[in-house]
């Protein structure tokens, strides 16, 4: 029995190289006129620009993620998946996110993307959401245009430092 289990084998891959030797539909000449090319985002859009990260005492990880040109999306499972949450307001060009390291629910985000190219708007300044991501509240900097850091104060977390590239102004 074991014999003729053997042979059954050997025929099954004498029977498939020969399936496998027929003529295959394609070969060189079908891609011979293609070009390389890249085939990422076809757009300039879509850029992360900032990415603020925390870990609750939970272990639960929660994330927020800054777009060039798409707002603020947060993650409350480790960045499996995000929900918009910066939609209401009249910019969407983030150049950076802050999270308080004394409130968690202190999230700071500021307009404008600091990599200046043609695909993308400025901002209006610094928004501040007390409830982590819910609601926003403008703060200022409206005329700052693009802001690429912040850093939360460690003994405050109403007092913040803005970076913001190449520019003096005063609000």
């Amino acid at each position: 029995m074991r014999f003729s289990n053997l042979i059954s084998f050997i025929a099954l891959i004498f029977a498939g190289a020969a399936i496998g030797a027929e003529q295959a539909p394609y070969n060189s000449s079908t891609i011979s006129g293609l070009g390389a090319r890249n085939i990422g985002s076809a757009a300039m859009s879509g850029r992360i620009s900032a990415i603020g990260a925390l870990r609750e005492p939970s272990g639960k990880i929660t994330l927020f993620v800054g777009s060039a040109s798409g707002g603020v999306w947060k993650s409350e499972d480790g960045g499996t998946r995000y929900k918009p949450v910066f939609d209401e307001q009249p910019v969407q060009s983030i150049g950076a996110v802050a999270l308080d390291p004394k409130n968690s629910k202190n999230v700071w985000v500021g307009t404008g993307e600091s990599w200046t190219r043609n695909s993308v708007s400025i901002g209006n300044g610094i928004y501040k959401s007390g409830d982590g991501g819910e609601t926003w509240t403008h703060l200022g900097l409206p005329n700052s245009e693009r802001i690429a850091k912040i850093i939360v104060s460690p003994t405050s977390s109403d007092t913040v430092f803005a970076a913001v590239p190449g520019a003096l102004w005063s609000d």
